[in-house]
């Protein structure tokens, strides 16, 4: 099983990285047979080509359950965004500050009119079908490292659901709070040496797992990486959690990690 994290529109090198790894051949076919890939959110913003890097999972899904195999996605902060400005545009948010509602919230992270205008309703239908979290065999998947999953439900059904809910409605201040709560970080960096109540046992006691994987805080900004040095993913907290977002809009790049 593989897994890999926070494209953020970068279709070129997403594609390099599969290749290399014999997932996918020369013309970006999947050629990895029975292998698993997940991918764990933020497919957009950033970089060139998010709707690019959409369509080609969307493909490589399609072509991986043909062959035997899987291609998994999760859904990523990133995604949240782009769909509330669809949804709500630059419509003021209650509660909210920004002066140009979601949309400008959704622009000053990195979002590109370009992709907004390209979403089609295939690709609205699809990222509003992610899950936000997944147990694979003893690993649980999850975009941002956070507990704030929690608050929405105790078990990964629970959580899925209520996420869906949520991308389904129309409430403002629903949105807001999911934009929150998935945009959080960085809550398992204190949990070295671990203990029942720690951050990270009680995500994965709730939500189940031995280990916890995550992209959302790039290896370059939020672990000290340098670019340059990028080359794994990292391993922390007792090594109970897997960092893998390798910061590949910071200089750094797509890490694509064999977990099993």
């Amino acid at each position: 099983m593989f897994v890999a994290s926070d494209v953020h529109g970068h279709r070129t090198e997403f594609r390099e990285v599969l290749r290399d790894s014999g997932l996918v051949d020369g013309q970006g076919r999947w050629s990895g047979g029975s292998a698993r890939l997940w991918l764990l959110g933020d497919y957009v913003d950033y970089g060139p080509d998010g709707i690019g890097v959409i369509e080609d999972v969307q493909r490589l899904a399609a072509e991986a359950a043909a062959a035997g195999g899987e291609v998994g996605a999760l859904l990523g902060n990133h995604e949240v965004q782009l769909l509330a400005a669809h949804r709500f545009g630059s419509a003021p948010v209650p509660g909210w500050g920004e002066p140009d509602g979601f949309r400008g919230g959704w622009a000053r992270f990195g979002g590109r009119e370009e992709e907004l205008r390209r979403l089609a309703p295939e690709h609205l239908a699809w990222i509003a079908g992610l899950p936000a979290v997944a147990l694979v065999d003893d690993h649980l998947l999850i975009h941002s490292d956070t507990v704030r999953y929690l608050e929405f439900g105790s078990t990964v059904a629970d959580v899925n659901a209520a996420v869906s809910e949520t991308l389904n409605c129309s409430d403002t201040a629903a949105w807001l709070e999911i934009c929150e709560r998935m945009s959080d970080r960085r809550a398992f960096r204190g949990a070295e040496s671990a203990h029942a109540e720690d951050p990270v046992s009680v995500v994965l006691r709730t939500l189940g797992g031995d280990v916890l994987v995550h992209g959302h805080s790039t290896l370059t900004v939020s672990f000290g990486v340098a670019p340059e040095n990028v080359r794994t993913a990292l391993r922390y907290a007792d090594d109970r959690v897997v960092a893998i977002d390798g910061g590949v809009y910071e200089g750094g790049r797509i890490l694509l990690t064999r977990l099993v």
